[in-house]
């Protein structure tokens, strides 16, 4: 067995990056290698200390064939003793045995592997000019097929650790290794680099994996339980975990804004406004300072987004409070998931298994997939010089339905649920997941598949966003054994169109509130299979959609060309903010018609962090990297806005919770509606009625008026023994707009005003 020690100095990594959805901005990373010593079988004269060498028999792991014949190395250093093992190839990542600390990673092309460790005792983290320990691995004891490992007696926590690999240097083949990289191993559960958001002075930390083998198992608690909320009665609610509390004006202690911790504290707004789950953007570890390793355009720009995931089972150690590392993290985003399950709400995470932060071959920003095995991890186009394939827009793509790589995916998604007990996974750009390894789409992708089929993950949410940057657009046909809900773009699309006036899109909006049954009707699938949205992280906010006519997109630094051109927005008369008393009231007018829209359809609903107080990012649509006011919900505004917009949305959400006529299992049938309608054909009607009957008669009669007039609607008449009430009007002033008990005295003629909609109640 061969064992290298090496105390060596590294330099500071020159490496650069990649930002979401665009062109990759990086750069190569280099480390200098000094003081080598190796060790074969015996110490050499020049290494400080003695080896002893002596071989034993340990039993197999149970459930294990074989027996495993290990050979021991003592290497005795000035400072500590390490014994190391051959160690064993499962489970991969970093696990606690008998003889120690097993590190296990697959690399199927590599052709040599070198650990490196830091202990805390022989250097500082952020000095690593000292106290790095490198054992390199002999394939000859210290692999398993395509896994390496070895067994080392280390401390069981404070531990920095990553790898050297090194294999062919055929670009051709697909390969890129770099034995200078120290890389990330990607079953690391805990990641250590910068310990705070943002912080210019550490921009080009590097990473390593660490574990805490001496923590206590996390208490939730002995009434803990989770919510198990049925996916008809969900409201979903997108929001950015750092960006929730980092404003000052969240009130909160400096220590906790924009934290785990900081979520907890405002749990109570989040039961104020109605909604019973979190929507989550990416907590999955990731670098913000991608963008500034090195001069480019948009060198200004942090990630707050997150859409750049280093490591798949590591929780972002920068949302720990003050600073305090993984291990805080990962013990907060626990108390967090604990805390919403203990009001009632679920935790959906929003998951990037389409690409990683590693960019392009252009620029490349190397710290784990691409040196450990380029090749398997990433699909590559052999019919251009194999070049990385780009599905995702962000340089790269993951090779996801390569059987290592899926059970990567899958591993990772299991940790989640089993560790930190969140409730399902919104998957970005899932059409990626769809594809081959050769990028082809392939009607029923093995990854998909086994998502649905997994005993561990059958609890949970899984929701797809069905398209992706290469042109695969699967709404409504996403692979799905009746198991996948879908991000409903069309619903999006044709809601925006109709209620801002276009022509045409009378039919198609009925279509869209009752369910989509055109997308979703299929086999045994429901309406909650469609996920409702007008708004969601990328585009407009709510109040942007209905102020301006055009993105504004200057500040991310890439002349405009960057974010969706299409986005079927109004700005009600005037581009952006304005003074003009009728134009602020019809927006305001026209956001509550989108909210009265999204919460009486049939399906799942899902709103965007902030629409509640009509938050603007003054037209950007793209807002990705931008750590400021741009994407921080701004407490004061709420607080401006309680009694009126915000008032209005959490009643229209509490309204549409308690009326079982929003959220039925199966589509509508003939008999639960009546369509007021005898002009499906006119192309230029604008106006939609409809009553949604219950059995109790607790019927709902709904109206949109997307005419720039008054319309004069017949009111049908009331189930037997009941009456109208008006719960809804968009046209009246707060407190008039939506009163839940209803208000009497609904006459058989209504005039409905111009861009506006009412909701009745048989009461």
């Amino acid at each position: 067995m061969e064992v290298m020690l090496l105390l060596h100095s590294p330099l500071v990594p020159a490496l650069s990056v990649h930002p979401r959805c665009r062109s990759i901005l990086s750069g190569r990373a280099s480390y200098l290698k000094s003081s080598q010593q190796r060790v074969f079988g015996e110490v050499e004269r020049g290494l400080a200390g003695s080896c002893k060498m002596s071989s034993f028999v340990l039993a197999a792991r149970a459930g294990e064939q074989s027996v495993v014949v290990e050979e021991e190395a003592l290497l005795k250093s000035e400072s500590s003793p390490l014994k190391v093992f051959p160690g064993q190839a499962h489970p991969l990542g970093v696990s606690e045995v008998e003889s120690g600390i097993n590190f296990a990673i697959f690399s199927q092309n590599a052709t040599t592997v070198t650990l490196c460790l830091l202990l805390e005792e022989r250097g500082i983290r952020n000095e690593l000019d000292e106290g790095m320990i490198e054992l390199t691995l002999d394939p000859k004891v210290n692999k398993t097929g395509d896994i390496w490992h070895i067994c080392v007696e280390v401390p069981r926590s404070n531990v920095l650790y990553g790898y050297r690999v090194d294999g062919p240097r055929d670009w051709s083949q697909g390969h890129r290794f770099d034995y200078d990289n120290i890389l990330l191993d990607p079953y690391a559960k805990l990641i250590e680099g910068r310990r705070v958001f943002g912080d210019a002075n550490n921009k080009m930390s590097k990473y390593f994996g660490t574990y805490d083998f001496d923590c206590l198992p996390f208490d939730w608690g002995e009434n803990y339980k989770l919510p198990k909320i049925h996916e008809k009665d969900l409201v979903i609610y997108e929001m950015n975990v750092r960006a929730f509390t980092a404003d000052d004006s969240s009130g909160l202690d400096s220590k906790i804004r924009g934290s785990y911790l900081g979520v907890i504290e405002k749990i109570p707004h989040l039961l104020e406004l109605g909604v019973n789950a979190v929507e989550l953007l990416p907590v999955f570890e990731f670098d913000e300072m991608e963008l500034q390793r090195r001069p480019n355009p948009r060198d200004h720009l942090i990630n707050t987004w997150g859409y750049s995931t280093i490591n798949f089972f590591a929780p972002m150690s920068r949302y720990a409070s003050n600073g305090g590392g993984p291990i805080n993290a990962s013990r907060e985003f626990r108390e967090m998931v604990r805390a919403l399950h203990g009001a009632g709400i679920e935790v959906i995470l929003d998951v990037v298994y389409n690409h990683t932060n590693e960019a392009d071959d252009k620029n490349p920003y190397t710290t784990s997939f691409r040196g450990i095995d380029n090749k398997v991890y990433y699909m590559i186009d052999f019919n251009n010089n194999a070049q990385l394939m780009n599905f995702s827009g962000c340089g790269n793509t993951l090779n996801c339905n390569h059987p290592d790589v899926m059970e990567l995916i899958l591993d990772s998604l299991r940790h989640w649920v089993t560790e930190y007990h969140v409730d399902g996974f919104r998957f970005d750009l899932a059409s990626v997941l769809c594809r081959g390894t050769d990028g082809s789409p392939h009607n029923a992708p093995p990854l998909i598949r086994a998502i649905a089929k997994d005993s561990i993950l059958s609890r949970c949410k899984i929701i797809a966003e069905p398209w992706d940057c290469g042109g695969l657009y699967l709404v409504g046909k996403f692979p799905n054994w009746d198991r996948w809900a879908e991000w409903n773009g069309i619903y999006r699309d044709d809601i925006r169109r109709f209620i801002k006036g276009d022509i045409g899109m009378k039919g198609s909006f009925a279509t869209r509130v009752s369910g989509s049954a055109d997308l979703f009707q299929v086999n045994q699938r429901k309406p909650y299979h469609g996920i409702n949205f007008v708004i969601a992280h990328d585009g407009f906010t709510l109040y942007d959609l209905v102020s301006y006519n055009f993105k504004h997109n200057d500040a991310n630094g890439e002349r405009g060309n960057d974010g969706c051109n299409d986005n079927f927005s109004w700005n009600c008369g005037a581009e952006g903010e304005t003074a003009d008393t009728n134009i602020k009231e019809l927006r305001l007018r026209q956001m509550k018609n989108f909210q009265v829209a999204l919460m009486i359809s049939q399906g799942t609903p899902m709103m965007l962090m902030g629409d509640e107080y009509g938050h603007t990012r003054f037209g950007n649509n793209n807002s990705y990297g931008h750590d400021n006011a741009l994407n921080n919900f701004q407490w004061g505004q709420l607080k401006d806005k309680k009694d009126n917009l915000f008032r209005f949305f959490s009643e229209m959400i509490k309204f549409r919770r308690s009326r079982h006529v929003f959220t039925r299992e199966n589509f509508i049938g003939k008999n639960e509606v009546t369509w007021h309608e005898d002009n499906w054909e006119n192309y230029e009607s604008k106006f939609l009625a409809f009553t949604l009957h219950e059995e109790n008669g607790s019927d709902v009669y709904v109206a949109f008026n997307a005419h720039d007039y008054f319309i004069k609607a017949s009111i049908p008449s009331p189930p037997e023994s009941r009456r109208w009430y008006r719960v809804v009007d968009t046209n009246l002033e707060s407190p008039r707009d939506i009163v839940p008990e209803g208000v009497e005295g609904v006459k058989e003629m209504y005039e409905i005003a111009p861009y506006s909609s009412i909701i009745l109640q048989a009461k």
